[in-house]
């Protein structure tokens, strides 16, 4: 029986690969990170005020509703159709960028919903939606 008079090598691992990826990512995330804040260059005093206010937003967009019957209503509450012109053009003039949304029945005589557009055009409201709902059956009998 032969003996084995040389010992086999131990199997040894190359760290040469992970090494690269380790640098590769150092560099990575080096060039990604941010060393410095813009707002920090610039030499520049603030003034200071001893009470701010929050800014007031852009105002929602006002719904006009027209019932089956004729009623409209501003916001949920009832106008005729003097009042809704009144206060919307009340509206345009605090918030120039006044938008109104007119939610007319479906079972309404388009000619309530048209005196509702006359009252927003009247008012000089410049952002007019009408607002529909989509059947369910008709995304797939249109083609």
């Amino acid at each position: 029986m032969p003996l084995k008079t040389q010992q086999d090598e131990l199997p040894s691992m190359n760290l040469t690969p992970m090494i690269d990826v380790v640098f590769l990512l150092i560099v990575f995330f080096m060039g990604a990170a941010r060393f410095t804040d813009p707002q920090r260059d610039i030499d520049l005093r603030l003034p200071e005020v001893a009470k701010a206010d929050a800014a007031s937003g852009a105002p929602q967009a006002r719904q006009v509703a027209v019932y089956a019957d004729g009623r409209i209503a501003l916001d949920r509450t009832d106008v005729t159709a003097e009042q809704l012109t009144a206060e919307l053009a009340e509206a345009c003039a605090a918030h120039p960028g006044t938008s109104v949304v007119i939610l007319g029945d479906s079972g309404c005589p388009f000619q309530h919903v048209a005196e509702a557009l006359a009252a927003c055009k009247a008012a000089g409201v410049g952002q007019v939606a009408v607002s529909v709902q989509v059947a369910q059956g008709a995304a797939s009998a249109r083609r």
